[in-house]
């Protein structure tokens, strides 16, 4: 089942779709209730992994078709766009997240928002977003435009998705986080409604996001078959 441009596209349009169709509130309070919460992030995760599986041997047996051809700025963008997007990952990933599935327990803490959240609420989902839209631009070809910016609607389609739920689901509970953060980045520090919160963040998180970003441009040629550091 790969090989071809629409066995890619029908792999991004399954990966995307389930996403949203299996959070959707048409769907996922049914699943809820039929699996308990345990269950259907158990599914919500298996489905996901089979269909991000086929969508990454979709794509790496896709025909190459060029949209635009490659100008020598594009490659700079990358290497000074990822660092921050891999920060934004790691700093999401060891902070209690209010926004992630199964986060609600962030909210029960004495600030539901520290460090990386007082830049953007969605840390992680931007970390992605970037990813995808640098390795778009920097790519160019149509396999890579439906991976690549698949990827970036399903994150920051996704942002919006997770916000509307949130304050449905949560209520008044979810009013002081929506006011003293921000879906764009900066955009409540710059408005002064929270602070920069650097301990939130500390040494230890951005030197994990140091060693990452190493391993990534040291590991490209491997995983992603072209190297970086030539």
């Amino acid at each position: 089942m790969t090989g071809s441009i629409e066995t890619l596209l029908a792999a991004a349009l399954c990966f995307i779709g389930s996403h949203f169709l299996l959070s959707s509130r048409l769907v996922r309070p049914h699943v809820v209730g039929w699996l308990g919460e345990r269950g259907f992030l158990g599914m919500y995760s298996g489905i996901s992994t089979i269909f991000f599986v086929w969508l990454i041997f979709a794509y790496i047996h896709a025909p190459y078709v060029e949209i635009w051809p490659m100008a020598g700025w594009m490659r700079h963008v990358p290497f000074a766009v990822m660092p921050f997007a891999v920060l934004l990952v790691v700093c999401g990933y060891m902070t209690p997240n209010p926004t992630a599935v199964g986060g609600e327990r962030a909210f029960e803490a004495p600030d539901p928002t520290p460090g990386i959240f007082r830049i953007t609420r969605h840390p992680v989902m931007w970390g992605i977003g970037l990813w995808a839209l640098v390795h778009l631009l920097a790519n160019g070809d149509q396999a890579s435009i439906i991976l690549f910016g698949g990827l970036a609607i399903l994150a920051f389609g996704g942002m919006l998705a997770i916000d509307a739920k949130r304050a449905e689901r949560l209520g008044a509970q979810w009013g002081p986080v929506a006011i003293s953060t921000s879906l764009v980045p900066f955009l409540a520090i710059i408005e002064g409604r929270t602070s920069f919160d650097w301990p939130g963040i500390g040494w230890r998180k951005l030197g994990v996001t140091v060693i990452v970003v190493l391993l990534l441009i040291l590991g490209h040629p491997y995983f992603a078959g072209v190297p970086l550091t030539r």
